[in-house]
This record gives C-alpha cells, structure tokens and sequence, in this order.
C-alpha cells in the first residue's frame, strides 16, 4: 500500500469513528477502518481492566473464527498470558517518551526481538487458522487503554515492519476518536443528569417521557407517573443550613432510587428543588403505585425532612386518553398538590375512588377557588 494510500485509510478510519453515534459503532468503525487499512481478515479492539487484570474484547469483525462474536458477552483474557501486553500496560514504555510501538507475530512462531512473549497468541493463531497479526497498544491520556489486533488468514503475506509502524499510527488514530467518544458521553451523561443527587434530571425524564407516551399509543404499554415534593425542606435549609438540606435531598434521591429499583426499567428522577418523580413503563399501575407508597414510608423514616407529598397518574387506572406527555404530568402533578394540602402519609392517585379507597380520584381539570378564581396547576407541563 503506498503512501497515498495509506493516507486515505488513515481519514476513512477517523471519518468512520466520527460518523458513529454510541460506543459500539465506534469500536466497530475503529475495527473495521483498521482492518481495511492493513489489508486483514479479522480485526478486534480490547480493553484493559485494570481492576479485573485482563483484556477484554469489546468487537470481532471481519472473518469470526468459530466461537468468536461481532461484540461477545465474556471474551477476556488474563493480562499476565501476555507480557508483552503487561510491559505496555505497567508503562514501562513510558520512560522511553511516545507512543509503544506495535508488533508482529507469526503462527510460526517467536518473531525476531521478541522471544518469550508469543506463546499465547501463536496457540490462538493457529487455533484459528490464521497465519500472523499485528498487535498495536491503545494509549489514552497518557495511559495504556487496551490494544488493537488485525490478523491475516493462514497462506496470506506476513505483516512486516512497516505494518507494524503503521499500526502505531491506527492505533494513536483509534485512541482520539475513543477519547473524542468519552468526552461526548460525558457530556451527554452531565446533560441528562442531576448532579446533586445522581439521578436523571428533567431534561431527560421529558425525553423518555415523550418516548414513553409514544409507545402507550403504538402498542398500548402501561405508562406511570409518581410525582413527589419533598415535605420540610425550607424548614432544614433555613434552621439547619443548606449543606444539611443537600444531604436530605441526596438521602431522599437514594429512597427514590430504592423503591425504582422495584420496578423494571424504572426512571428515578430530580425535576428540580424539592421535586422528584419515577417514570415507570410497562409495570401495571397496581405496581406504581406500590412502589409509590414504600417511596412515602421511606422518606418518612430519614432523619431529617418530613416526608414526602406523593401523586400517581397511569395509563392503567381510569383518567381517560392520554395523548401527550403533558396530560400525564398534570394529573401527576395536581395528585401530588392534594396530597401535599391534605397532608396525606400514602399516595393519591389520579383516577381513582371507592369505598374504603384511601386515595382520591382527581379531576384533569383546574380547581376553583372559593372566590372563583382558578388555580392553575404547578405541573411543569401547564401551559
């Protein structure tokens, strides 16, 4: 391959990890774009787990091997079955200044400088049937990161030296776009995160809730709705100080987490000052609002605050058509402002009322006042 060549396979594989939209097209673009580019039959990309003490292979392309997956559930392999992976990976390197140069091996056997360090990979070439790889080390911020693996079927022309250095430079390529992916992930993670408390913010439960509401009218799925404002917070902030009311805040976001842990796929989220809420999709409104009443003997056992104010609107109970998020919110909304008037200790629950019901069906539609005045609902949704 010239050097014109080579060039353009460097852009494709920087082009092609730009273009990805998650973690798995990225590894797959980094794969695939290194694999065309050293004129392999098989890619894959590992990881280095410090913490477990092994590579572990996050995507497989090109020609599997049997056994082998696009992007496999356990494929890992202890760090100490290569050394030479253990040198880059205890930065030993690293005294040298720059990056680790990639390497060659044979299904041979032992490549020249390198004796010792082949025995694992040329038992899995073989195994294979594959005749020679080229293993490129990933740094990332200064740090090994995993390693990149093209490989060539048994019968094809061994990689040589100047493989091997072009590798390096894939390899430098693959660990700025990972770096790039890490950077917007985080982004994204900050963006749809509350980070006082840990858990979803109101920017995403509008996005998961629009989402929500969409599949309820697709295919008919239970969407739930616990909207909950944390009772005696300006008291804490203004006797106890706002580092004591913080602590309450994250206290009760722990409360809120548990009891969503409940409920499959459950969405615990801060909307914003006092106010938290659970999404809930696909469990029956039955389990919502179970969930719902730990959440309220919960909050009451903390130390500090006093309880909770907690509101339920489901798909599953009788509230009429739900067509928009903001319907839903309401009658969430205007369940939990009873509740907080009539400082009820369990949930109410839009829609529902019987005898010996202990909660209140709620009307989706503005109170008024004795004067006649109307009040509008604190749902953040209301227009």
């Amino acid at each position: 391959m010239g050097e014109d060549s080579r060039l353009a396979a460097v852009v494709a594989l920087a082009q092609g990890m730009a273009a990805a939209h998650s973690s798995q097209e990225v590894w797959r673009a980094a794969a695939h774009g290194a694999r065309r580019a050293l004129g392999g039959s098989f890619a894959a990309l590992s990881v280095w787990e410090r913490e477990l003490g092994r590579l572990r292979v996050l995507v497989n392309v090109g020609e599997l091997a049997e056994g082998e997956e696009e992007f496999p559930d356990d494929e890992a392999y202890p760090v100490h079955q290569f050394a030479e992976i253990t040198e880059f990976l205890h930065e030993r390197w690293a005294a040298g200044g720059g990056e680790p140069d990639a390497w060659v091996e044979t299904a041979r056997g032992p490549t020249e400088g390198r004796p010792g360090y082949t025995h694992q990979r040329v038992a899995a070439l073989r195994r294979r049937g594959r005749g020679c790889c080229v293993v490129a080390p990933i740094v990332l911020h200064g740090r090994a990161w995993g390693e990149l693996y093209v490989a060539r079927p048994a019968g094809a022309p061994v990689f040589v030296r100047g493989d091997a250095d072009f590798a390096t430079v894939l390899a430098a390529v693959v660990a700025a776009g990972i770096a790039q992916t890490e950077r917007l992930e985080e982004a994204r993670r900050l963006a749809y995160t509350d980070a006082l408390t840990g858990l979803a913010n109101r920017r995403a439960v509008d996005v998961r809730l629009d989402e929500a509401i969409e599949r309820h009218r697709r295919d008919g799925a239970v969407v739930s709705l616990v909207v909950c404002d944390l009772n005696g917070l300006k008291r804490v902030n203004d006797t106890l100080g706002h580092a004591v009311g913080d602590r309450l805040l994250e206290r009760f976001g722990t409360v809120l987490s548990l009891c969503g842990a409940m409920l499959p796929g459950a969405l615990a989220a801060r909307l914003g000052g006092d106010e938290f809420c659970l999404l809930v999709v696909g469990p029956s409104a039955d389990e919502a609002v179970r969930a719902a009443g730990e959440v309220c003997r919960r909050a009451v056992e903390l130390e500090i605050g006093e309880g909770v104010a907690c509101g339920v609107a489901s798909t599953g109970d009788a509230i009429g058509p739900v067509r928009s998020a903001r319907r839903l919110f309401r009658l969430a909304d205007a369940a939990q402002y009873r509740a907080k008037a009539e400082r009820a200790s369990r949930p109410v629950v839009a829609g529902r009322e019987g005898p010996g019901d202990p909660v209140v069906r709620l009307a989706d539609e503005p109170v008024r006042e004795p004067d006649g005045e109307r009040r509008r609902f604190r749902g953040r949704h209301s227009p």
